[in-house]
């Protein structure tokens, strides 16, 4: 199966169940006390969930691209991607799955979600921690140390010189 293929259909299981799914969960269950959001909080919404796609996107092209690999856990990149959003964030890709929980929050008025957000994001943060960062550099050594030193883990910052090989 090509890496594009892969990808697209790891997206709309993955990430589909993650920004969406587990959310619709969430508000079927809050259904009683659900208030949609109206105004600049509904319009700020709708600008997290596209720029939160829009970064899962071109993150998850990178890894294609530039990685030769997929999002997929069992087709993960062969290189480790530190261009494009990876340049400022090891992390892009799980900034860009909250914004969409958040912005989902945000346009409908749901504190469940918000509150799934908010765990959504310590999840992330222990995957990262506990299991992400180990493997990563057990594949790619020292370039890893590097990029681990220049790029912070979360917040977009400026990148110092990486190696990638």
């Amino acid at each position: 199966m090509s890496n594009w293929l892969n990808t697209a259909l790891f997206t709309l299981v993955a990430p589909g169940t993650v920004a969406g799914g587990l959310p619709a969960l969430v508000l079927w269950f809050e259904r009683k006390n659900f208030m949609p959001a109206t105004g600049w909080i509904t319009l700020a919404g709708w600008v997290f969930i596209a720029v939160g796609f829009a970064i899962y996107l071109w993150c998850a092209a990178d890894f294609v691209r530039r990685g030769h690999g997929t999002p997929n856990p069992a087709d993960p990149p062969k290189k480790l991607v530190v261009e494009g959003l990876y340049r400022w964030s090891r992390n892009p890709m799980y900034i860009g799955m909250v914004l969409v929980v958040v912005g989902e929050a945000m346009a409908l008025g749901s504190t469940g979600v918000a509150a799934y957000a908010a765990c959504l994001w310590a999840g992330f943060h222990l995957r990262v921690v506990f299991y992400e960062e180990p493997v990563l550099k057990r594949m790619f050594g020292a370039a890893f140390d590097d990029y681990r030193a220049a790029v912070p883990r979360w917040l977009f910052g400026f990148r110092k010189t990486v190696r990638t090989e």
